[in-house]
Formats: C-alpha cells, structure tokens, sequence
C-alpha cells in the first residue's frame, strides 16, 4: 500500500526554513490560562535563535554536540531549540519535573537519557532548575546546565550552515513498552515529514493560515506536527500550555474559535475530556466551523469518542467530516497514515472473537476506526511472524518505509537493526490489517491479551468503560496474567476512579461493559485513585509496568501518580499562581 509521490522539500534544512518563514508576517502565540496572548513573529524567533546560538557557542557548545532542552511551552524553548539548531547542535527536548513527589523517579528517568544521548549542555529556566540538581550532577553536562536568560545577555549573533543529512535532533520514543529510545531524526527527514503534512492538509481558501495546539513540545505532534509544519505552510500557531489544558479543556475550544483555526491535533483522551469537562456556558460564542483538520492520533481512536465529540459540537459549527483519526510514530519523525480530507471517520465493525482466535476480518460488532492510507512518499505492509506479507483483512504486523524514517537510535546499533530492517523498513511493533486501501490497527504486538488461546488487543476492554460514568476518561488498562493457583492466563482490569460511586458498584459496571462488548468476563476488577496508572512523559498508558506494579502490591496505596495525574497536579499549581498574581 503506498502513499502518493512526495514533493521536494522547500527547504533543504530546518535551519534554512526558519530563515525562510522569517520573511513571513505569521509567527507563535503564546496564551495563557487566563487566555491572555504574546505574539512573536517568526522574524523575531529567528533573530533570537541567532542570539542562543551565539550564546552556545560562547558556552563552548561544538557542531554536532547535543543540546538538551528541559523547559514549558515557552519563547525560551523556541530560542533553545532553533538556536542550538543554528549552533549546528542537536537539540534534545526532555520533558520538566511537573510534580515534586515523584522526583527520585523523574532523576533516574532525565540522568539516563541525558546520558544516553551525551549531552553537552542543559538549557532550562530558573525554576526548574532548582528541581534538577540530581539529574545533572549524574549526567555531568561538559558545559554545564543554565538558563535560557544567562545564554541570551549578548546582542551577537551566530549561525552555522549544516547538511541535510545532519542530525536536526533527538526525540525519545513514548516508552509505552520499553523504556524510551533515543530517535536520531536528520534535518532531511524532518523536512520530507512537513512536506508530506502539508500535502496532507491543505490550508481551506479564505481561511485564516492558523493552527492551535496545547501539546508538549517534547513530543512530536507538539514540535514537529504543530510547530514545524506551521512553519512549512507557512502560517501561525497558537500555543497553549498542557497543563492549562488538562485544567480546563474549553480553553482549547475557544482558541480555535478566537483565531478561526483550521488545524489542531490531540490525541483521543483530549476529545474524551472535552465531553465530560466542557460546559456549554463556556463555549458562549464560540464558532468552530474553521476547523477542518481536528486530528486524533498518538494513542487509539474510539469511534464512539469520535461519535459523541461530533455531536456533541455540532451546535457550534464543528463538522464530523472535519475529524482525521492519523498514525504515526516517533520513529517516522511523526505521520505514516492520514485519511481521506473532508470524509469524517470510517469505522469498520468486526466479529471481536474472529479477529482474536484467527487473526481474520469478519463482519461484527466492534467498530475499528480507519487510520488512513500512507502519506506522500510513504508505504505500509502487513506482515506475518515470519517476515511473509499478508493479504487485506489479515492481522500481522504494521512495516512502514519512508523518506522520513529515523536514522536510527542514537549510538544504539543493537535497537537499530532489531526495528529497521537493511532494506529500509520499520517494524513498527504496531498489530493492524489493511482493508479497501485504509489502515486499521488492532494494538501494540507486546500488549496482546491472551485468553483462552485467542489473542485480545487490549483496546478491545478498554474501549467499552469510555461509557462507565466511575471512571476517569482514558485512565483504564486491560491486562493478561496469571490468576494464584492457575495455570491460565485471565483478565484484568485496572482502572482510575471517577466520581464518589463506590468501587464494587462501579467494578459490576465494568464487568458488564466488558462481556456485553466481547463475551469475555475479568477475572480481577481493581479501582484506583486518580492519577496511578503509570504513564509515559507523552501521556501514554504503560500496560507492562502497570502490571508489574499490581502483581508487586505497589497500586495499592492512594495518591500515586502517572503522568496525565501529574500534570493535572502542576495545572492546579499554575492556576493557583495565575490568580496569587492577578491578586492586588
């Protein structure tokens, strides 16, 4: 299955279109909780990434030395970022510290991959710093860890012209499985992604070239799906921080509404999230018929959360045909598949106990949401244990080659040549089948549920609970293990309370959820406190360590928390903040 021919790149490095956009009248807009806004043009983000550059190479940062970016959405992370790209360094965007409480953790987490990539200099800002003390003492940074202030006090100005095939820099994968892997993406993979995402969504005649996006920029849809690509069109991007999402999800709405936006991408729990958070009295005239490209992608699609957003918006002008369920992965740079522009979502409905026992495409009742056909330059294969291809309607393996793939994982020769085969193509470790030219996915081949011989991708459990009004949006997992005093593996089910119904209400209710959807009743049902499901620094569900930690006892005890818990915590800390500031 292939994808359309890909067009040249405009530009031939990210630091040759950052010089380009700067002769452009768009740029970035920052808003806040409070929806205030501070606009930067792109000619401005250029002048001081030529400033951080010089500042780099006062520091004694050299071509090629990695950079290591440790800061919130903000005009420093544009002046870290371009300007350790203007430096000829590598910028590697880590995610800060959002909760004090898990900071042992977060230490071991952020010293191992500044290690692993061999940072040369940390840029943060000075209140993370005061939380990094241990990460850095353990990495030792050549040149050390500063502000993106003490960088900028020069006025000089400083830029090194790189290759293409220079590394434009390094992105750790989501770590949903194993621990993160240090993805080397080159300027020239970078620029055919973008060239590719522009093919892919075209900017509607009469309106306005703006995009919104709360995304971290540590991840891929933040930096490369929100920022770069704003920058390729060209156009402008309204940024909102992730925290201020999660604490209030219509702020995301109504900046789509203020700047008539036409693209915004987020993963599937943020479309959850808005159903349950969003008030009417908050979308007060808001209009969001601009927005034409609303992407869902990062994690899985439900086609019932897909259902229910539209409807649920409609009255405010958004268009189910407006919603592109994508794939795509760190080791891509970012997009693989996009459906058709302007069709809305196609669901499939298979026979869940078919697609389990035989692998095989059968007509049913559990709806897979289609994630589109290979984009420009790009093409995918299903593909059987030993390597054969598979014909449509076969589950098998998801392969994808394309001009944007990584160059590897950075100095791991072993990783690299287990997931990039010598022909160029990327086992994915993703399950799917293709059908009618469209890609649907069934899971992640190490989260494979096995019960009673058939294989269950764990979304087939954890789609149903969507409807369970105890628990928390996209904060359940379905597990395979093995029940003291059995031989067989069984069902389990954790997940995160919502609501003050008790437990053993609201574990019946899942019970039942899950047979009515797939026959196949839990063994175990445990609640949890909000916020204790482990997840990744992108917010995905981490299944194996979840497991690991119920069978060690260690989700048991209240208050421990994941990721999305984590950042809805630093929310309430940045909302608290905002109004001690806004206080005479």
């Amino acid at each position: 299955m292939k994808g359309p021919a890909l067009p040249p790149p405009r530009c031939p490095t990210v630091s040759a279109l950052l010089a380009d956009v700067a002769k452009t009248p768009y740029g970035l807009i920052f808003a806040d909780s409070a929806e205030r806004e501070t606009v930067v043009p792109w000619a401005e983000v250029y002048r001081r990434a030529r400033r951080a550059a010089a500042g780099l190479a006062r520091l004694g940062v050299r071509e090629g030395d990695r950079v290591a970016l440790l800061l919130p959405t903000s005009p420093a992370f544009m002046d870290g970022f371009f300007g350790a790209l203007l430096a000829g360094a590598v910028p590697v965007p880590l995610y800060p510290p959002v909760r004090l409480g898990r900071l042992e953790e977060y230490h071991r987490a952020t010293a191992r991959m500044l290690q692993v990539t061999g940072a040369s200099a940390v840029l943060t800002d000075s209140k993370v710093r005061l939380l990094l003390g241990p990460s850095v003492e353990k990495a030792r940074p050549r040149c050390g860890c500063l502000t993106v202030d003490e960088l900028m006090r020069s006025e000089d100005m400083h830029e090194v012209s790189v290759r293409p095939d220079a590394l434009g820099f390094i992105q750790f994968s989501s770590g949903s499985t194993v621990d993160p892997k240090p993805v080397a993406l080159t300027h020239h993979a970078l620029m055919t992604q973008v060239t590719a995402l522009d093919h892919a969504m075209p900017v509607p005649e009469g309106t306005p070239r703006v995009g919104v996006s709360w995304l971290p920029l540590y991840h891929d849809m933040g930096l490369i799906g929100s920022v770069l690509s704003t920058m390729y069109f060209p156009g402008s991007m309204v940024l909102l921080p992730p925290e201020a999402f999660l604490a209030r999800p219509a702020l995301w709405l109504r900046a789509l509404s203020r700047h008539r936006a036409y693209i915004s991408p987020a993963p599937n729990f943020a479309y959850g999230l808005c159903l349950k958070r969003v008030k009417d009295a908050e979308m007060e005239g808001v209009d969001l018929s601009k927005w034409h490209h609303a992407l869902n992608g990062a994690e899985p699609v439900s086609a019932d959360t897909l259902r229910r957003f539209a409807e649920r918006f409609e009255r405010w002008g958004f268009s189910a045909r407006a919603m592109r369920p994508v794939y795509g992965l760190s080791e891509a740079s970012l997009a693989v598949t996009f459906p058709p522009e302007g069709r809305g979502p196609r669901v499939l409905h298979v026979d869940p106990s078919t697609l389990a026992r035989e692998g095989r495409v059968e007509p049913g009742a559990r709806g897979l949401v289609s994630v589109g056909s290979p984009v420009a330059g790009f093409e995918v294969e299903i593909r059987e244990r030993d390597g054969g291809a598979l014909p449509d309607g076969r589950v098998g393996r998801v392969f994808a080659r394309g001009p944007s793939l990584m160059s590897g994982y950075f100095e791991d020769v072993a990783a690299t040549a287990r997931t990039l085969t010598a022909d160029g193509w990327l086992d994915t470790g993703d399950l799917g089948f293709v059908l009618d030219g469209e890609l649907y996915l069934t899971g992640r081949a190490k989260d494979v549920v096995i019960i009673r011989g058939a294989n269950h991708a764990p979304q087939a459990f954890e789609d149903p609970l969507g409807a369970v009004d105890g628990v928390r949006t996209g904060c359940a997992v379905a597990l395979g293990f093995t029940p003291e005093g059995s031989e067989d593996e069984a069902l389990l089910i954790l997940a995160e309370r919502a609501g003050t119904e008790p437990s053993a209400a609201v574990e019946e209710q899942i019970r039942a959820a899950v047979v009515a959807a797939t026959g196949v009743r839990p063994h175990t049902v445990r609640m949890l406190e909000p916020g204790t499901l482990p997840r990744t620094s992108s917010g995905k569900l981490r299944r194996a360590e979840s497991l690991r930690r119920f069978l060690a006892g260690e989700l048991s005890a209240p208050k421990r928390m994941g990721t999305v818990g984590m950042m809805v915590e630093m929310a309430k800390s940045a909302l608290a903040m905002v109004r001690a500031e806004q206080d005479p």
